[in-house]
This record gives structure tokens, C-alpha cells and sequence, in this order.
């Protein structure tokens, strides 16, 4: 048997054809691993995500490269929608060109900005030309906070511009865009900050109804062109008033003006000329500057003068003293927020200074750092900063003659200060009295509290130190003063004119003391209320013996002292301690030792009523065989006190002697006899003494 082996029946199509062999091919797959229809649709996805970015920064690319031309009418809607008035950016056919990245920057051949409703000026701003430049950071600050973040515009430049920018008395700013402009602020609302300001010909007209302004100011730039042209020069032509003062600037830089600077890189300085008139005072500026107002520098010579001092600072919101006519000039820079001030002249009245000086005018509190120094100062030329007439003059009418100006309490809130003062010689205005030198202080302005600390003055071989303070926190200010003196020479400190050959009219050495304080609005109201006390004391001295018997009314021994020469009495105690209530300076004890008469004083003098009304006696120790000794009286107001005698005693002595000369001509000399006081003039003498010894140990 024989098996033959045959293959399998074929499963191909050659084998059921026939038996012709077919060609090769890949095997099919199973049905179940066919794709579905979702997993085309995720493969569609996938390729759209891949390709949907990369046309939308094609999009993104030509709009920017073209300018987004066909946003302008959606552009100038939307912007006059959300900004609340008319917002033009082009005329039809003109050009125009916004780009988003980056910053906003906009080109336009005209720009027009609307007025608020409640305004009467024709727009706010209308631009021929123009290119702006919006930080999206800055739009976000302004837009967030409006009114109180002020917008800052990197970049203006136009061919033309006119601007009319005004803020009411409510706080409502032309300026405000959208719903904040028409809601009054009792904070003024921020001026823009520009960063560059490139305007070939314009014009702003700004008002402030609450500060008193109202400037109109022209501005042009001309270009150099042709090879060797003098460079660029821009103008800036202002006048109106600025604080209810007259203004009047005139401003020239060599170029394209950095109104305030950038913040990412200082630009090159630019030449800067001004000359400005505010009031009575000038300014006249040259040099340079990389950014004219906020955060740029300024760096040159400067010469300023005015009327005051404070007529000065209070635009400027610096706090400086209401002084006597001035003129200073100097060196100026301005690095970021802080001016710095070298001051190599000033003449202030008669007075003659100089000082170096910084003021940091940050977020915070300004601050004035520095010194002052000087050979001479006039105390008068100070004056006017305690509310004494500038001329000197000193009267007010009516008998009055201490300073009632009000102080300008506000100003000492606007800033704070720590100046030392380092002057060669204080005069204080007056030929009989020697002046102070030098005077070292440290003036310090902390939360409208002003002190002059570590006063150190010297004077007739004596010192005066001590402390001296004005706070004006209040409506009213409240003064305070803690000062001693010490050695002053009364003969040198005095200078009272005599014969040659004659003793000086009172000499030794002068200690005492002064604690006394008063509230008021003006120097007259401080002293008005004066509360304290005053000591002081006489160590080593003399007083001229003419001097004594003058003021005790013996004619027999001033008639003596005349025909023999006058001399120095010697003065082994003189003291006096006087009290201060209400204005109201009264000695509780004034007395002088001078070895043969003792003198007193009493009575009252008011500072609030600016009378006086004392009474001086003598006691002698010795006898006199023609005294009226008579006590003298010192009464009336300080402008013109009246010195009489005691008008019932001298009265009783004439009448007694004249009805004595009835009987015998002799006789009528009796009643001028004096055979002296020594108990009452020991007595006193003991008193002066005692006292002395208490001030002494008090020292």
C-alpha cells in the first residue's frame, strides 16, 4: 500500500483560479483594529493645534507691520464709550497706525480729545501728527486707581498741539477720563507725567480755580537741517498767574526737551536757559537738564531774588523764614527726587550768608537738610519772620509796637528740616547793645514743630545757650523758651556812650535765667499770654555814682559829683526776679546794692495791654542836706512811657518849704533835709543778698 501526500487545499485566490499562481500581498487586518471615526476627528484637532498659533501670530504679524488701519472706527468708539466724550483719531483718508505690543503706541495725522460736559474750553486736546506712547503697567495704575495715580505718557510728539487742561474748585479735572471726571475730589487730581514731550508748535492753556492759576504757555522746537546747522532749539513761552501771583517764564534748551525723563535710561543733557518772574521775585537759570520736572536733573548756576525769603518757598512748598528783601545765587542740581543748593552768596537786607543745602522732595514728608553759615546776620532783617513791619518801623498804631502779624502756622507742616547755623557775628540791631559772636544753633522742623536746639552764643566775654521751640501743630502756636546767660560783661555788652575820663555807667558780670512759654497766633498774642519766670543777678559790679544820686534826687551830692568828676560806686548785689502771669511781668524782687543807696523796684508791666507802670525807690544811707527823694514812676505805653515823680510827696516837700520861706528864706531849706535810711536801705541790702544766694545755688 502507498500513501501519497498531498498539501492542503489552498486558501489563496491562485489556488481556487485555476491553479494559477497569483501575485504576493500583505495580509489585511483584522476588523477590529479598523481607526473610528472620533480618532479621525482627534487627528483633525491635533493638526488645527498645531497650526491655528502659527496663523494667529501671522494675523498678529501683519496687524502690527500694517497698523491694525481698519481699527479706527471701532477704536474711536470704544474709546469715546469708555472715556465719556469725543474721541477722534483720524480724519477719512487720514493716516493712522496703532500697535499693541510692547506698549500702546498710536499714530494718528490728527488726534482729538473732548472736553468734559461741564467744561466751556473747545477740547482737551487736539493733535496734528501725532505719536503717543502708553505703558500697558501705566494704563493699568491710572485705570485702577484714577484720580490718584497720575497716567504717564512714555512719549508725545506732534507737529501742532493744543491743550486746554483746567480743574475746578470741587476737584473735577479735565484731565480724568471717563466717569471719574465728572466727580468732585477734595484731593486735586494728579497732572500726566510725561516722559518726552516733541511738540514743533503748540499751545496749553491751564487753569486751577483752587490755587489761583491760570498760565497760557506757547512752545515751538526748531531743527537744525543742513549739515553744520546750529542744533535744535525749543522755546517755551508762559504768562498769566500761578498761586494768584503774576508769572511770567521765558524757557530755552538745546533740543528736543526730556520734560521728566525716562525711567529705564537717562538721556543726554540738554542746554536749559529760563528766566522767571513769579510776584516781585526772579529766577534766572543756565545750564543743563536731563529731564525737566519729575524725575530728571538739573545741573547749573543760579541767581534768584525777591521781596522775602518765604515769598520764595511758598509756591514752592519749601518752609523758609518771611526775612528783608534778598538775592542769592549759587549752584543748582537736581539728582532724581533731591535738589541740591550751593548757595556761594546771599544778601538778605544788610545781612550777608552762604551755605550748603539739600532738599528731598520723595513720597514722604519733604525734608531740608544742610547748613547756614555767614559772616554777619542783622536780626532785623529777620523781623518780618516774628510779624515786625520789613521797614523796621516797628508801630502798629495806637501805642502798640510788638509784632501782631499772624504766623503762617501751615507752612510749617508742608516739610521738615535739619539745619545747623553757624554765624560768624548776630547783630541785633541796635548801637548800644554789643553783638553776639558767633552763634552756633541746630534748627530742627519735625511734624510742624520748629526748635532751635543747642543754642551756643557769645557775647561780652559771656555766653547765652539754651533752647527755643514753636509748635504749630494747632490753630494757635504754643512758644516755650529755656535759655541762660552766664559772664556777659555788662560794660562791654552795654554800649553807653560817656565822657573820656568817666567810669562806665554800670559794670560786672551778668548770670540769670529765663523759663517762660505763651500760645498765640502772632508774636503780640504769645507774649500777651507769657507765663515764667526771669532771674537774673549782678556779680563784681559798679554803678556810676551820678547815676545814683540822679535817680534819688539829691540835688546837694549831683551837684558834688558834678563839680568834683563822677566815679564808680561798687554794687556788692543787685538781683531781680521777675514773675510772669497772663502777660503780665511783675518783680517779685529788683534790687540794687550800691554801698551808699539801696534801690527797689516795683509796679507792673503788661505785655498784653503793652503798658508799664512801675516805681523806682532809693533808700540812702547817708546824709543830704538837699534831697527831694522822691520815688520815680515809669508809666504809659511802650511806644511812649512817661517818667514823673511821686507828685504827693514832692508836692508835700514844696509846699512845706515854701511856707517856711514866709518866715525865713533859710528855713525853707529843712524839708530838704535827708538824714539818710540805713535800716531800710540794710534791710533791703540783706534781701539782695539772700536772693542772690538762692539764684546762685539754683545755678
Amino acid at each position: 500500500m502507498h500513501f501519497i501526500d498531498t498539501p492542503p487545499p489552498s486558501t489563496t485566490p491562485a489556488a481556487a483560479d485555476g491553479g494559477k499562481a497569483a501575485p504576493s500581498a500583505l495580509p489585511l487586518p483584522p476588523a477590529a483594529a479598523m481607526p473610528p471615526a472620533k480618532g479621525l476627528r482627534a487627528l483633525r484637532w491635533r493638526v488645527w493645534a498645531w497650526a491655528l498659533p502659527g496663523l494667529l501670530l501671522a494675523a498678529l504679524a501683519l496687524g502690527e507691520a500694517a497698523g491694525w488701519p481698519f481699527l479706527r472706527a471701532p477704536l474711536e468708539a470704544a474709546l469715546s464709550g469708555r472715556l465719556e466724550r469725543r474721541v477722534a483719531l483720524a480724519p477719512a483718508g487720514g493716516a493712522f497706525s496703532v500697535r499693541f505690543l510692547g506698549v500702546l503706541r498710536l499714530q494718528a495725522s490728527q488726534l482729538v480729545i473732548g472736553a468734559p460736559a461741564w467744561s466751556q474750553a473747545p477740547h482737551l486736546l487736539e493733535g496734528q501728527d501725532v505719536t503717543l506712547e502708553l505703558g500697558w503697567r501705566d494704563l493699568w495704575r491710572a485705570w485702577r486707581a484714577p484720580g490718584v495715580e497720575p497716567l504717564r505718557v512714555r512719549r508725545l510728539d506732534a507737529a501742532h498741539l493744543d491743550a486746554h487742561a483746567e480743574r475746578l474748585a470741587d476737584g473735577r479735572a479735565s484731565w480724568l477720563l471717563g466717569p471719574a471726571a465728572a466727580a468732585s475730589s477734595p484731593t486735586p487730581a494728579p497732572l500726566p507725567h510725561f516722559g518726552r514731550l516733541g511738540v514743533a508748535a503748540g499751545t496749553v492753556h491751564f487753569t486751577d480755580a483752587a490755587q489761583g492759576t491760570a498760565v497760557e504757555a506757547r512752545m515751538s522746537l526748531a531743527e537744525g537741517s543742513a549739515a553744520g546747522a546750529p542744533a535744535a532749539k525749543f522755546t517755551l513761552s508762559a504768562s498769566g498767574r500761578y498761586q494768584r501771583l503774576p508769572l511770567k517764564l521765558e524757557l530755552q534748551s538745546g533740543g528736543l526737551l526730556p520734560w521728566t525723563g525716562d525711567e529705564d535710561h537717562a538721556p543726554d543733557p540738554v542746554a536749559l536757559k529760563v528766566q522767571a518772574t513769579l510776584g516781585r521775585a526772579t529766577l534766572a537759570f543756565d545750564g543743563t537738564t536731563t529731564g525737566l520736572l519729575q524725575a530728571g536733573g538739573l545741573n547749573g548756576h543760579f541767581r534768584l531774588q525777591g521781596p522775602s525769603l518765604a515769598a520764595v518757598g511758598d509756591p514752592l512748598r519749601v518752609t523758609l523764614p518771611t526775612t528783608a528783601a534778598f538775592v542769592a545765587e549759587g549752584e543748582l542740581q537736581r539728582r532724581d527726587s533731591t535738589w541740591l543748593a550751593q548757595v556761594a552768596d546771599a544778601t538778605i537786607g544788610g545781612s550777608r550768608v552762604h551755605g550748603t543745602f539739600a532738599y528731598q522732595a520723595g513720597p514722604g514728608q519733604p525734608r531740608l537738610t544742610g547748613q547756614l553759615s555767614g559772616p554777619r546776620l542783622l536780626l532785623a532783617d529777620l523781623g518780618p519772620a516774628v510779624g515786625a513791619p520789613a521797614d523796621g518801623s516797628g508801630a502798629r498804631g495806637g501805642g502798640k509796637v510788638l509784632p501782631a502779624h499772624p504766623f503762617d502756622l501751615a507752612a510749617l507742616r508742608v516739610m521738615d528740616a535739619d539745619v545747623r547755623i553757624v554765624i560768624d557775628e548776630l547783630n541785633l540791631d541796635t548801637p548800644k547793645l554789643e553783638p553776639l559772636r558767633p552763634l552756633r544753633a541746630h534748627l530742627l522742623l519735625n511734624d510742624g514743630v520748629l526748635e532751635l536746639q543747642e543754642l551756643d552764643a557769645r557775647t561780652a566775654q559771656g555766653s547765652l545757650t539754651g533752647r527755643l521751640s514753636l509748635d504749630g501743630r494747632g490753630d494757635t502756636a504754643l512758644w516755650k523758651a529755656d535759655v541762660r546767660w552766664s559772664g556777659v560783661l555788662l560794660q562791654q555788652w552795654l554800649r553807653l556812650a560817656r565822657k573820656e575820663g568817666d567810669p562806665p555807667w554800670v559794670t560786672g558780670r551778668l548770670d540769670g535765667n529765663a523759663a517762660v512759654q505763651g500760645q498765640g497766633r502772632s508774636t503780640a498774642e504769645i507774649l500777651a499770654s507769657l507765663q515764667g519766670t526771669v532771674r537774673t543777678s549782678l556779680l563784681g559790679g559798679t554803678l556810676s555814682h551820678l547815676a545814683v544820686e540822679a535817680a534819688g534826687l539829691d540835688l546837694a551830692q549831683t551837684l558834688g559829683v558834678l563839680l568834683s568828676g563822677d566815679d564808680a560806686l561798687p554794687v556788692p548785689c543787685a538781683v531781680a526776679d521777675l514773675e510772669a502771669q497772663a502777660g503780665v511781668l511783675k518783680p517779685r524782687t529788683l534790687v540794687v546794692d550800691a554801698t551808699d543807696s539801696v534801690l527797689w523796684m516795683d509796679g507792673t508791666l503788661s505785655l498784653a495791654a503793652e503798658t508799664m507802670d512801675l516805681r523806682v525807690v532809693v533808700a540812702p544811707r547817708d546824709f543830704s542836706p538837699l534831697a527831694l527823694r522822691t520815688p520815680l514812676r515809669v508809666s504809659g505805653p511802650f511806644s511812649s512811657p512817661n517818667v514823673t515823680l511821686a507828685r504827693n510827696l514832692l508836692s508835700g516837700k514844696v509846699g512845706a518849704a515854701l511856707l517856711l520861706a514866709l518866715i525865713n528864706p533859710l528855713a525853707a531849706l529843712l524839708p530838704m533835709l535827708d538824714a539818710g535810711n540805713t535800716g531800710g536801705a540794710d534791710s533791703h541790702a540783706a534781701g539782695c543778698q539772700a536772693l542772690a544766694a538762692r539764684i546762685a545755688a539754683r545755678r
